[in-house]
């Protein structure tokens, strides 16, 4: 197992990705349904949501782009795909279901956009990357659950849409470890920067001091 990780490093992979601002913040489906571990939950998302609500704090004290998706199926389920084949309970994720809706602790402010999304990338099919284009965001705090599902989606679609991916990776949860250890360091090698809450906020907070227009 060493020798096998050690190729990642002999092949090039896990460069650094410097930061750059403008920086925004995607909160990826941090919805009651992900919080209660007898529908979708479990594992360590619970402390990822209370960690994302410092992160969140920060990117709002920062004045940066902020967004938060929700799964929200139609009621008569006509826009059934797929994700819902694999994953039947999907399709209950109705507009007024409660476990469709974001978290009270990260109840979105006027000015911060709520992207509903049917598939697990917060960027296919809706208006995010447009959103975040017309912010200027360059690199993009990403947030949510879980970690091996739509946030790793949604970090490789941010990263082709030409973003930053920022993977806080205490932010992040998913209902079993292992997945949630093994896709942070996929998504260190190959897509995104991956570091814990404290780190983000030093690197961030140093950045934004030598360039305070930013700020």
């Amino acid at each position: 197992m060493k020798d096998d990780i050690s190729a990642y490093a002999r092949q090039g992979f896990g460069t650094d990705l410097p930061l750059a601002a403008p920086f925004g913040l995607l909160i990826v489906d941090f919805v009651n349904g992900f919080a209660d571990p007898n529908r979708f939950g479990g594992g360590n998302i619970a402390p990822a949501i209370a960690q994302t609500e410092a992160l969140l704090a920060f990117a709002r004290e920062h004045a940066f782009a902020i967004a938060h998706t929700r799964i929200v199926f139609a009621d008569d389920d006509s826009d059934a795909n797929v994700f819902c084949m694999k994953v039947p309970g999907m399709l209950t994720l109705k507009e007024n279901d409660p476990a469709s809706a974001i978290v009270p602790s990260l109840t979105p402010r006027a000015g911060e956009v709520v992207i509903r999304k049917t598939l697990p990338s917060a960027f296919h099919g809706t208006t995010l990357q447009a959103w975040l284009a017309q912010r200027g965001v360059q690199t993009l705090l990403i947030a949510g659950a879980t970690t091996s599902g739509c946030v790793r989606a949604s970090v490789v679609d941010a990263m082709s849409a030409g973003f930053r991916p920022l993977v806080v990776s205490d932010c992040c949860g998913d209902r079993a470890i292992g997945p949630h250890d093994a896709n942070l360091f996929d998504m260190q090698q190959k897509y995104a920067a991956v570091m814990p809450y404290a780190e983000a906020v030093s690197q961030l907070s140093a950045h934004l001091d030598r360039h305070p227009a930013h700020a």
